[in-house]
């Protein structure tokens, strides 16, 4: 998608520059955890060094909260495009794209950063064994034989404001989507309007549903196959 976006110009325009960045942090994150695991489905030797394991969290957390705000990019450019039809060109420039775009990023590294600097500060055991695919935040802090209350904490609380940041401008931008669109009088303009929307806001659902159930509840009584199931929603 990204190679058919660069070289057709006629997709040189501010959606597909937001939806090339986003396939761009799907495959990173993807490939962060993938190889790891198609290696353990194959071989018996199913450990991985603690610095990989550091190594391998901070890059998809850096993805992952960078895809949030990516969405609520796309989201805000879509509520543009739809309601704003004429002043599209004006509103979302060059300028305020890369601005958007360059944020996500980097709000998406200095959540990464923190994050991991504080697993780093906590002390491990020589031997542990981690139930779950790939190294997440819960599953590293699992095997701490140091009280991890700060970083689980500062891991909550960054997932609660990516998430209510992030989700009120989603909401916000459909809820004025979908005013204008009952406006159409058109039903075949309605229904175009509303299926350019239906697969951005079905990535949206699955996306931050899982970021929900896994991150933005301190401690949560969930078992680990389901803790698993809902990670391959999340990473693959």
């Amino acid at each position: 998608m990204i190679i058919i976006i660069k070289v057709n110009s006629k997709l040189h325009t501010i959606m597909y520059v937001f939806l090339s960045h986003l396939s761009f942090v799907d495959f990173c994150y993807s490939t962060v955890v993938t190889p790891k695991l198609l290696e353990n489905l194959v071989v018996e030797d199913r450990t991985i060094s603690f610095s990989g394991c550091i190594t391998q969290f901070c890059f998809t957390c850096s993805f992952a909260v960078t895809e949030t705000f990516m969405l609520a990019a796309m989201a805000y450019d879509s509520f543009v495009a739809v309601c704003n039809p004429l002043l599209y060109t004006t509103t979302m420039s060059q300028k305020l794209s890369a601005l958007l775009v360059g944020g996500s990023y980097t709000w998406g590294i200095v959540c990464s950063l923190t994050l991991t600097y504080f697993l780093l500060t906590l002390s491990y055991c020589k031997s542990s064994i981690i139930n779950n695919f790939i190294c997440d935040h819960s599953v590293i802090i699992s095997v701490s034989c140091s009280d991890p209350y700060i970083t689980q904490m500062l891991c909550f609380i960054i997932a609660v404001f990516s998430e209510v940041s992030s989700l009120m401008i989603i909401l916000m931008s459909y809820i004025l989507i979908f005013i204008t669109v009952l406006k159409i009088p058109s039903a075949s303009g309605r229904r175009k309007t509303f299926s350019t929307c239906a697969s951005h806001l079905t990535a949206i659902t699955i996306f931050h549903g899982t970021i929900l159930f896994l991150y933005s509840v301190p401690n949560p009584k969930t078992s680990s196959l389901a803790v698993k199931v809902s990670s391959v929603f999340y990473f693959l």
